[in-house]
């Protein structure tokens, strides 16, 4: 499970970095940011839990 945090980390920092330079409307860029920032604290999480193991 750790590989696969690691591997949904950088998803959410790509998905951020779309909607900083696909979005002109604040609300929409604000609210994929916010996603984006979820998907990386997960896959922060899922690795951070997977650390616990051998």
């Amino acid at each position: 499970m750790r590989y696969a945090g690691i591997l949904v980390m950088p998803a959410g920092f790509i998905l951020t970095i779309a909607a900083l330079l696909l979005f002109p409307a604040p609300a929409e860029r604000l609210v994929f940011v916010l996603c984006g920032l979820a998907v990386e604290g997960l896959g922060l999480a899922v690795a951070a839990r997977g650390m616990g193991r051998p």
